[in-house]
């Protein structure tokens, strides 16, 4: 690994902005935003064969050839944020699964599951200042009935 020490603020901006813009070219990630999301979305897709949703369709990232809808999230746990809490699921019944990947430090898979939606509306709790649910992807969630683990999928993709 690089020595970053030796570099200034704006020579590890522009190498991150030349890293985001690599990971774009492989169409590894699709927005500006934080890559976890995006990396999550790829994963997903390139493992199963799903056909990613636009950006701009409301409640599920993708669907596979049955026409289930997969919303997709993912969460990077690292040192100092050990928190599970996905990103804000706007629309509790806009898809069938949620597809949960959690990464390390490093963006090493962790752990990732297929969860069906009711699953996800049973433990998902409301929050009423952004409108949304919020859900955390605790170990136990693997235990639940039809929650399929697919870590060694999502690992084998390259």
């Amino acid at each position: 690994m690089e020595n970053f020490q030796g570099k200034t603020t704006a020579d590890l901006l522009a190498m991150h902005a030349a890293i985001m813009e690599e990971l774009r070219g492989r169409d590894v990630i699709r927005s500006a935003n934080n890559p976890t999301g995006d990396l999550a979305e790829y994963l997903f897709c390139a493992a199963f064969g799903w056909q990613q949703a636009a950006n701009s369709v409301k409640g599920f990232d993708a669907t596979d050839g049955d026409g289930i809808r997969y919303q997709i999230k993912g969460r990077r746990i690292h040192q100092r944020n050990k928190s599970r809490q996905l990103s804000a699921i706007r629309d509790l019944e806009g898809f069938d699964v949620l597809a949960v990947v959690l990464f390390d430090d490093n963006y090493n898979i962790a752990r990732a599951a297929l969860i069906p939606a009711a699953a996800v509306t049973e433990r998902a709790v409301y929050v009423a200042h952004t409108n949304s649910h919020k859900f955390l992807a605790r170990d136990s969630i693997w235990e639940v009935a039809n929650v399929t683990d697919v870590t060694g999928r999502l690992r084998a993709v390259p």
